[in-house]
């Protein structure tokens, strides 16, 4: 593994652009529903006026990551399933109308990504690879071993992958713990990229000091990086907040384990470090609200007031006292892309009584300018849209 720091991009990358694997072929598309069949509480959810929200899949067993293909599949990764999932809508309803597993049995495949007809899964340790996928989503390959040297602890080992501008996967690894210094392992903490055309050049650190950022994407003008990262537990309820960071060039150090939030030192390990060595973020989220996903807003049918703003999935506090996020959040950003605003945009899977029937974890944008969101815990996959655009 080589630390090897790269020049900032000037592109906006897309989804288009040990043991033996496990695969499940399935030798027919199994179908789904045709229509929302009303045993999800729509109803609860609040938007923003002129938005609404339907149901593009239901019954997708803990729908995580997400990647919509030039050819209009979207496959779908989990995390405690196990599973890969490819979804398609053949009459054009915006409802998936055909169901694939791709693969079962596979460790925590949290992170799908496509490029060149091949989809990429990342498992705790190991990318794999299915080639020439979607013309065999009913009788899917066996994956290639990418590359399987990524750490193996499971604690935050679950990864987002995407493919950023220069054509390298990116895959994040998180720290092995809830706060801690492994010195030993540089790689810890990190975002990392690949080269999976010569994937014996392994993993090239790209940033550092991020505890565990489960979505990342980059600026449509600027070509920066921007992610989500989950602030540390153990800190009280309301301390540190969970954040969106922007690295405006690579090589930086975003604090953990010393600093969070930008200016809280950690009581174990703030002496050895201030925080002012470190990138403050970009803007404070709330406090465990686990932000996930994130997109920049870049649908023509939206408003124009949501170009370029960011849109992020918040899949909610595990351990807070009175619970906190579960919700698709707006962050909005000046022109030069400073952030003026942190709201609620899409609310409702928290109810009174610290009652969840829903946690987003992932975002992906249709060719109709609808947004997806994903749920893992009403095993789901709603659309968000503008009144004045397609159903």
């Amino acid at each position: 593994m080589r630390l090897f720091y790269l020049l900032p991009f000037l592109f906006l990358s897309a989804c288009a652009a040990p043991s033996a694997p496990h695969s499940k072929s399935s030798n027919a598309a199994s179908s789904v529903a045709p229509g929302y069949s009303g045993k999800l509480p729509l109803n609860n959810i609040k938007l923003p006026e002129g938005f609404r929200i339907a149901v593009f899949a239901e019954g997708v067993k803990n729908a995580r990551s997400m990647c919509l293909t030039p050819g209009g599949t979207l496959f779908v990764g989990t995390r405690e399933a196990g599973n890969v999932y490819a979804l398609r809508d053949t009459n054009g309803d915006q409802i998936a109308d055909q169901r694939y597993t791709i693969a079962t049995g596979l460790r925590m495949p949290n992170g799908v990504a496509f490029r060149n007809g091949s989809l990429y899964v990342a498992e705790v340790s190991r990318i794999l690879r299915y080639d020439n996928i979607e013309n065999l989503l009913a009788n899917p390959p066996a994956p290639a071993v990418v590359y399987d040297r990524y750490p193996t602890e499971s604690h935050h080992g679950w990864k987002y992958i995407a493919f950023g501008p220069d054509g390298k996967l990116y895959v994040p690894v998180g720290a092995p713990c809830n706060i801690c210094e492994r010195e030993d392992n540089p790689i810890y903490a990190t975002i990392t990229r690949l080269n999976v055309d010569d994937p014996s050049e392994g993993p090239e650190v790209v940033q550092q000091g991020i505890r565990n950022t489960v979505g990342f994407t980059w600026h449509p003008q600027t070509g920066e990086l921007w992610f989500t990262d989950n602030g540390r537990d153990m800190m009280g309820d309301d301390m540190p907040a969970c954040e969106l960071n922007r690295a405006a060039q690579n090589g930086l150090h975003f604090g953990y384990p010393y600093c969070h939030q930008g200016d809280t030192p950690d009581p174990k390990f703030g002496e050895k470090r201030p925080c002012s060595d470190f990138v403050p973020p970009a803007q404070k989220l709330g406090p465990h609200v686990a932000p996930l996903g994130l997109e920049f807003g870049l649908s023509a049918t939206w408003p124009a007031a949501y170009k370029n703003q960011i849109l992020i999935a918040e899949h909610g506090s595990w351990n807070r006292t009175d619970k906190i996020g579960y919700q698709v959040s707006l962050v909005r950003l000046d022109a030069q892309g400073r952030s003026t605003a942190y709201e609620p945009f899409a609310t409702g899977w928290l109810q009174p009584g610290n009652e969840v029937w829903g946690r987003p974890v992932d975002l992906e944008w249709m060719p109709d300018g609808s947004l997806l969101v994903s749920d893992d815990f009403a095993d789901a996959i709603y659309r968000i849209y503008p009144v004045n655009s397609s159903r």
